[in-house]
């Protein structure tokens, strides 16, 4: 039978850890899966594909793999280990009697190699197997493995949300909508299903409420216990939303708000009244003569909400030149300019 080289096949180098192997395997499973390539090659180069994962996403059947050494090149002729040289797991191919695992069947090479792991029942040249549904078989071996994992899978989600000065200052819940992507659950991940068509990985919308604390702050985490991702075994993670103020009103400093408000040239030189809106209402503020551009007037307790009261709002001054002055008003300002004003 021939060697198959299955680092070369997911395309990954042998000292790949295991992230690399699952990330090239999506990858693969995406272009070739029967579903999305019709050709008979896409169909073999499917099968070597989840064949190459079955081994390379498996710490035992890897440690076997490798012990065969690093000088195999795929293709190559090669014999199988003692007391392995009959095994089958493939219908129609004569010789040792064979059985397929849910459509999806293995090499010879597999075979001569992990056939002592696939269970009992079925009687080969001597030896007891079990006629088993190869999906839930897999599943059952990825949990054990992570059972067996030093380093559980991490279940929380981490989102940035914007939030407008409004909505901090109303303190209600914020609907929070945002796509979840998470291993299938039908496969485990494996992609051995129609339900992620092969990759292995699923994704939906998902909404959730948040009440954001008094005080909160720009680039603060808030924590939302049990709303992150769900493993196979019901353990549930967190997801956490890190707070960004925007706002196309107002600008940020802390709890402070800043606000523009725009006046004229003679309101500036003179003095004025202004009705403002703000978060508490509208109010009317008194823009005092000769403010200049720029210039920011404090009021007190109309910013944000914080643990003991308010934050202020600063009233930015901004001077503007209104647009299409008659010949009368630009008249004057040449006036103006002429005594130095």
């Amino acid at each position: 039978m021939k060697y198959k080289d299955y680092y070369e096949i997911l395309g990954v180098s042998r000292d790949a850890d295991n992230s690399t192997i699952k990330s090239a395997y999506r990858k693969l499973a995406r272009k070739y899966h029967p579903d999305v390539n019709k050709t008979k090659e896409a169909e073999e180069k499917f099968k070597d594909i989840n064949e190459a994962y079955e081994v390379l996403s498996d710490k035992v059947k890897r440690q076997r793999y490798d012990s065969l050494g690093a000088n195999w090149q795929g293709g190559a002729d090669y014999t199988p280990p003692p007391g392995f040289e009959n095994f089958s797991f493939n219908f129609n191919q004569g010789g040792a009697q064979s059985f397929d695992f849910g459509g999806h069947g293995f090499s010879d090479f597999f075979s001569s190699l992990f056939g002592d792991m696939m269970g009992g029942g079925v009687n080969i040249n001597g030896a007891q197997f079990n006629n088993f549904d190869f999906n839930q078989s897999t599943r059952r071996a990825s949990q054990n493995n992570q059972k067996r994992s030093n380093k559980p899978e991490d279940l929380d989600i981490i989102k940035n949300l914007n939030v407008t000065a409004k909505e901090i200052f109303e303190n209600k819940p914020i609907n929070v909508t945002f796509k979840n992507i998470e291993k299938c659950s039908q496969c485990n991940g494996n992609g051995y299903c129609s339900n992620c068509g092969g990759t292995g990985i699923v994704s939906n919308n998902k909404t959730v409420k948040v009440k954001l604390p008094k005080g909160i702050e720009e680039g603060q985490k808030v924590r939302l216990k049990g709303e992150g991702k769900t493993d196979s075994f019901g353990n549930k993670g967190d997801l956490y939303l890190i707070i960004h103020f925007k706002d196309s009103e107002y600008d940020f400093e802390g709890n402070d708000l800043i606000k523009e408000i725009e006046i004229t040239p003679p309101e500036a030189v003179l003095g004025c009244s202004k009705e403002l809106e703000t978060l508490h209402g509208k109010i009317n503020i008194k823009i005092p003569k000769e403010v200049s551009s720029g210039q920011s007037l404090r009021l007190k307790q109309l910013g944000l909400p914080q643990k003991n009261g308010f934050g202020d709002l600063k009233v930015k001054i901004k001077i503007i030149i209104p647009k299409n002055m008659s010949a009368e008003i630009i008249d004057l300002y040449k006036k103006i300019e002429k005594i130095g004003g």
